[in-house]
């Protein structure tokens, strides 16, 4: 069983740690032996493999409406680094190597970030909803991610959940980063766009994909800790069917194991899925 508790460290702890890691990011990006993917092509592929689209405000508790709207402006200019990325055979999608550090001097604006529990405002806040985003389609589709940070925290009660706790990527520029590989034949394609309530999302193809996918929560229960506060976990599959809507495979995807921010008695448990 995973024990975890809120962590406490020092200010100059935090900044040692981030410096180390990225540093170790940019060694990695810049002399290590993956292909990453950098061509944009403005004509799309042929083949929608998934679709996805998630409201870009919703109103939260205890959370300024201000940060909502920042984080449109820090998504339109983070979409525009990504938005009709080929990603080839033997290639590696990385989402910080392609966007680039959030920075005033591009544009980028103060947005909701979750800081060890916390809700505060960060220059480049609110771009985790394009790494769910771009997490949960990839989950849709043959491509393989190889790397996928979950998010240690849960900080609001399920309020019309319509994807299984825990589905995202969380990203911090630029050691927690969503990388995906390519090990198929064909190239992909992916689209990433702000319409006026929503940020929308595709993964396209040269050819169509015969396999559909089903991601679903096989298990989800919540302990109370000796700390004093309580943990929700879960365990995600992914079921694949073939075109005649027949089994081929069910594999174990990931687990997920989240400090709550919240008291599950007192503002809703949320509601327990076992699917066999």
């Amino acid at each position: 069983m995973i024990k975890m508790q809120p962590k406490k460290r020092s200010k100059l702890r935090i900044v040692m740690g981030q410096k180390y890691y990225r540093l170790k990011r940019y060694l990695e990006w810049y002399f290590g032996n993956k292909k990453y993917a950098r061509e944009l092509l403005t004509i799309k592929l042929p083949y929608v493999i998934f679709t996805h689209r998630t409201p870009l405000i919703r109103k939260l508790k205890d959370v300024d409406m201000w940060m909502q709207y920042n984080k449109v402006t820090n998504l339109k200019i983070a979409t525009k680094k990504l938005n009709g990325i080929l990603l080839y055979p033997g290639e590696t999608f990385s989402y910080w190597r392609l966007i680039g550090k959030p920075t005033k001097k591009k544009g980028y604006v103060e947005g909701m970030n979750l800081f060890y529990g916390k809700i505060r405002p960060s220059v480049g806040g609110g771009l985790c909803q394009l790494s769910n985003l771009i997490y949960w389609m990839t989950l849709h589709t043959p491509l393989t991610v190889t790397e996928r940070y979950r998010h240690s925290y849960d900080i609001f009660p399920d309020v019309n959940r319509t994807q299984p706790f825990g589905s995202g990527a969380t990203c911090v520029y630029n050691y927690l980063d969503l990388q995906v590989y390519n090990n198929t034949d064909d190239i992909y394609q992916l689209i990433v766009y702000l319409t006026d309530d929503h940020l929308v999302g595709e993964w396209r193809a040269e050819t169509p994909n015969p396999s559909k996918y089903k991601v679903y929560e096989k298990k989800h229960w919540i302990t109370q800790e000796y700390w004093g506060g309580y943990m929700r976990h879960n365990i995600i599959y992914r079921r694949e069917y073939d075109l005649n809507g027949e089994i081929i495979n069910d594999d174990y995807i990931t687990e997920n194991h989240a400090i709550m921010m919240y008291n599950p008695l007192i503002e809703g448990k949320p509601k327990s899925v076992e699917e066999d």
